[in-house]
């Protein structure tokens, strides 16, 4: 249990740093980077084999991990910032022009912890494919993860990818679907109803599994099983269940806080829900 209370506290203090990042420029997505939060504690605190001091873009010898729906940037910048990738004070500088720490997050500025521009959406889970046919390639053992909305798989350049991985057997690829059921416009099954997407990745030729996304334990017991069925001939699906704005009371489960900056007041509110953990920057 002290692992699980340790990233627990670390996940209330990116919580914490993204909302006053968005807050400061008024500008970003609040509620599926709180979603996503527990997940990116998760990989980059305790699954996930790497080393901030020696960030190569080819990642060799390391684990890689992909972001396909770039716009929940806020949560993994605060992350990979925690982490050791850069200074935690430039998180100050989310979103401003000439930053490092783009909206969607990119390359050109050379931000360590970044291997790809992501942000138009459908695109991250096609990448993965190819870095962890490399891995194979290079004979490098170590793993690719890669996450992707669920209003995201709505393109069909995923199932393309999809397809692919089950055909060329990329076993060496653990993939996630954030399903918190909203997208900007609504929820998923208004806008494009998505069906069973466990039987539909399973029907595509992938090893599926289920979790709580926001609940610690079970989500890193999940990983953990996946990484165990890793090698055996087939992708890994984990389907993800989150909620939207998860650790506000007033942001959750509601598609309106999808690109909304809270105000001063709602700031102060959501941040009085939320431990000071390890120091805001």
């Amino acid at each position: 249990m002290e692992k699980i209370e340790r990233l627990e506290q670390i996940a209330s203090q990116v919580r914490r740093d993204l909302l006053r990042m968005i807050h400061a420029k008024n500008s970003g997505h609040p509620g599926g980077s709180l979603g996503v939060t527990d997940l990116l504690t998760c990989m980059y605190f305790e699954v996930m084999e790497h080393n901030p001091d020696k960030f190569e873009m080819e990642g060799n010898g390391q684990d890689l991990f992909f972001l396909s729906n770039g716009h929940v940037s806020a949560a993994w910048y605060s992350v990979l910032a925690r982490s050791g990738y850069f200074p935690i004070k430039e998180l100050g500088s989310f979103r401003a022009i000439d930053s490092r720490l783009q909206g969607h997050p990119t390359t050109a500025e050379g931000l360590p912890g970044i291997r790809i521009a992501s942000g138009s959406l459908g695109q991250g889970l096609s990448v993965a494919n190819g870095a962890a046919l490399a891995k194979k390639l290079n004979n490098d053992n170590k793993l690719v993860y890669c996450i992707m909305g669920d209003g995201e798989i709505e393109e069909g350049q995923v199932w393309e990818a999809a397809l692919f991985a089950q055909a060329r057997k990329i076993d060496n690829l653990i993939a996630f679907v954030d399903f918190n059921g909203k997208q900007i416009d609504g929820s998923t099954n208004e806008v494009m109803n998505l069906g069973d997407i466990s039987q539909k990745w399973n029907a595509f030729g992938w090893e599926v599994m289920e979790c709580n996304g926001n609940i610690m334990e079970d989500l890193l017991d999940t990983i953990n099983n996946a990484k165990a069925k890793t090698g055996n001939g087939k992708p890994i699906m984990v389907i993800m269940k989150t909620e939207m704005g998860n650790g506000v009371d007033f942001m959750m489960g509601s598609h309106k806080w999808h690109g909304v900056a809270p105000n001063d007041e709602q700031l102060e509110n959501a941040l009085s829900q939320l431990d000071e953990t390890l120091g805001d920057y």
